[in-house]
């Protein structure tokens, strides 16, 4: 099974963000610190779903910790 692409821009897959969260990153500005994803500006253009993955890595957030950051699209 392939890992699921989260972060198109930075090419950061859903494994490595799983793993930055139980690593301790828990806020999404953890994760880009850690993975450097969402930090890239192509999302709209790269992304299938046509959003920023900050979405996506929220979501894993919560998954990951039964809680989870509030936080907007950090791509300009």
């Amino acid at each position: 099974m392939m890992d699921e692409m989260i972060c198109y821009c930075i090419g950061v897959t859903r494994s490595r963000i799983v793993q930055a969260v139980r690593n301790g990153a828990h806020t999404l500005k953890a994760i880009q610190e850690s993975t450097g994803a969402c930090t890239g500006n192509r999302c709209k253009e790269l992304n299938p779903r046509g959003r920023c993955c900050s979405v996506d890595i929220i979501e894993i957030i919560r998954q990951e910790t039964g809680t989870g950051p509030k936080g907007d699209c950090c791509c300009s």
